[in-house]
């Protein structure tokens, strides 16, 4: 792999190295949804929020279209779930690692 690659993909790491931005991922993974639905559903603000889905569209995580006055967002590349589930699966072992430690 080059560095152009290496680069690449630590970008997309970097791009979803927000806990809103995980959240809002998550929250599309049930469907589309516009600004509207995915706010009632985070602790943020509107323009925080919209802030974050600037930046995932931007970086091609996500996509949106027009309907009406809405614009509706959705996950581009749904190989981010697996991305996601991985780095759950690595905590959950690093916890039970650690309990396993501390129970000796």
């Amino acid at each position: 792999m080059s560095n152009m690659s290496d680069q690449l993909v630590a970008n997309v790491f970097k791009t979803l190295a927000h806990p809103t931005r995980i959240q809002i991922v998550k929250l599309l993974r049930e469907g589309e949804l516009c600004v509207c639905e995915i706010l009632p559903n985070l602790d943020s603000e509107q323009s925080n929020t919209s802030q974050h889905l600037t930046v995932l569209k931007n970086k091609g995580i996500v996509e949106s279209k027009k309907e009406g006055t809405k614009v509706i967002y959705s996950v581009k590349n749904k190989e981010v779930y697996q991305m996601i589930e991985l780095a759950e699966a690595i905590i959950l072992r690093q916890i039970e690692e650690t309990k396993s430690l501390l129970s000796k």
